[in-house]
């Protein structure tokens, strides 16, 4: 009896044993399940941001993995390096001019929203020397000289004559605002010639005596006239003005700055909703100013734009595809931490996956990114159309100091020589290619547009964001100008100076800028990834 018991319990231990193995490795077996599910959602999650952002992008025949190769290898490099040199770290801007449209009412979280303008000792003589006296004088320049002389032909100064202007000697610095060897040769001349001679005889304190003749004179005034004709796309910043400061980009980098809510969606939807050619009844997806559109995942929206014509849709992109830039930069430069006196800022993936994973962003993600491909085709694509303009001899992009300034052009130039090299670049000639009246007042209508975007970032109620939101568009606006005007660059003098296509200061420090930004974004799209992938 006593053995039939022992025999029934160690039957029933070796059961329960047995079956105690066999739940827990079943529990185990689903536990390990599950989280192999979980570690398979996650990366799925991780890398949907990605997944969909490869082939070739719509309106133009490049694709996305090109780009990434080039940019990240060949211009990334350049451009950083460029970018860090003096003449284009100053830049001149007025953050106080008010908004046209509405009160300012914004106001920016954290500290780090303000900028601090640069002391005017800070700014190197050869950039200040190109404001004398408050008024636009040619960009940075050092004197006409008499081995340059425009297509106007002005007097010659004596043979031997040479710029020996000691640094500090602004009054010198006018006069000498009229060299043909400027970086630009152009920016907005006094517009008038009473205030041409002013400047020039400005110049009787310094050591060049020079002077200029009628003809010359009345050139210049064109050359100011021309700088309101219709091949500007940016509401430009009157450098004169009082309120107009000298910032040190690399001192003021563009970062989160707590600056959101109703009154960054207010500039954002007044761009979207009133300058890109849309109408009222037709809401961008995920506009959280429009009201609710019930189930619409945007596809009233993307039926609406593929409807129109080419340029009108290139129009809505670029804007897109900054918007995304500006929102790459601020989640790769982001607040992590304000304790004890000690600012840090860094990636933050979260915020990443949060403006651009296609299923946070119901699909909107993915399109985002590859409008940031294309707005940088279109930028890369005005580098090498406005290549010739630098690369002739009288432009040197002056600083005042010699040596910091031809290696600055030698860099400038090898930028160039990389975005010719392209092999898919965008072709702009496919644009206001219909009937020729129809085609002017289409352009007309997207430069008026675009003008009026750039209005709006007077209307930004943070500093910061002011400041890059300003130098951004004004450089789209610029490549936009170039693309525009093949003809006026194809026809540039080898030596002389040309009043139908020039570029200020301000636009060549916006250009290159504002494509280094675009080009630190598509390299920060790489780092992202390698972090979504760390995180699997």
């Amino acid at each position: 009896m006593i053995n039939i018991t022992l025999r029934a319990g160690g039957l029933t231990l070796f059961l329960f044993l047995l079956g105690s193995d066999f739940v827990l490795g079943w529990l185990n077996n689903i536990k390990s399940s599950t989280q192999q599910s979980e570690r398979s959602v996650t990366s799925s999650s991780d890398q949907s941001c990605f997944c969909h952002l490869t082939g070739v992008l719509d309106d133009c025949f490049c694709d996305i993995e090109s780009i990434d190769v080039f940019n990240n290898f060949k211009i990334y490099p350049k451009i950083q390096k460029l970018t860090e040199r003096d003449f284009f770290r100053y830049y001149k801007v007025n953050l106080r001019r008010p908004c046209p449209f509405w009160p300012d009412d914004g106001h920016c979280s954290i500290k780090d929203c303000q900028v601090e303008p640069c002391p005017e000792s800070k700014v190197p003589m050869g950039i200040k020397a190109g404001n004398y006296n408050k008024e636009y004088c040619l960009m940075g320049d050092r004197g006409l000289q008499s081995k340059r002389t425009g297509n106007q032909k002005p007097d010659a100064a004596p043979k031997g004559e040479t710029d020996t202007e000691e640094p500090g000697h602004h009054n010198a610095h006018c006069a000498s605002s009229f060299n043909e060897k400027d970086s630009a040769m152009y920016s907005q001349a006094a517009n008038t010639v009473k205030q041409i001679e002013d400047c020039v005889q400005a110049n009787q304190l310094g050591a060049i005596n020079s002077t200029l003749s009628n003809q010359s004179k009345e050139a210049f005034v064109d050359w100011a006239r021309h700088d309101d004709a219709k091949d500007h796309f940016c509401e430009l910043d009157d450098e004169t003005s009082p309120d107009a400061e000298y910032v040190d980009l690399l001192f003021n980098p563009e970062r989160y700055t707590g600056y959101k809510g109703p009154s960054a969606w207010r500039v954002w939807n007044s761009i979207y909703e009133e300058n890109c050619f849309k109408p009222r009844s037709v809401y961008r997806p995920l506009n959280p100013l429009a009201p609710s559109r019930g189930d619409d995942d945007g596809e009233n929206f993307y039926n609406w734009l593929e409807g129109l014509c080419l340029e009108k849709r290139v129009f809505y992109r670029l804007i897109s595809g900054l918007h995304t830039s500006i929102n790459i930069h601020l989640c790769a430069k982001y607040l992590i931490d304000e304790g004890w006196g000690k600012t840090t800022w860094g990636t933050n993936v979260k915020e990443f996956r949060h403006r651009f994973d296609p299923v946070e962003t119901k699909g909107e993600g993915t399109r985002r990114l590859k409008n940031l491909y294309f707005l940088y085709l279109i930028e890369l694509r005005a580098l090498s159309k406005v290549a010739p303009y630098f690369e002739r001899t009288i432009v040197e992009l002056y600083t005042g100091n010699t040596e910091e300034d031809a290696a600055t052009k030698e860099l400038l130039l090898q930028v160039f020589n990389e975005t010719k090299a392209f092999p898919m670049h965008f072709d702009e000639k496919s644009m206001f290619a219909g009937g020729k009246k129809e085609a002017k007042i289409l352009k007309e209508e997207f430069r008026l547009h675009f003008k009026n975007i750039s209005r709006i970032m007077d209307c930004v109620g943070c500093s910061k964001c002011r400041l890059w939101g300003k130098l951004q568009t004004q450089g789209l606006g610029t490549a936009l100008k170039i693309l525009f005007s093949e003809k006026e660059i194809k026809n540039l003098s080898e030596n002389s100076t040309s009043k139908d296509f020039q570029l200020t200061r301000q636009e060549i420090v916006g250009l290159l800028n504002a494509f280094g930004r675009l080009s630190t974004s598509i390299k920060e799209l790489q780092n992202f990834k390698t972090l979504l992938q760390d995180n699997r």
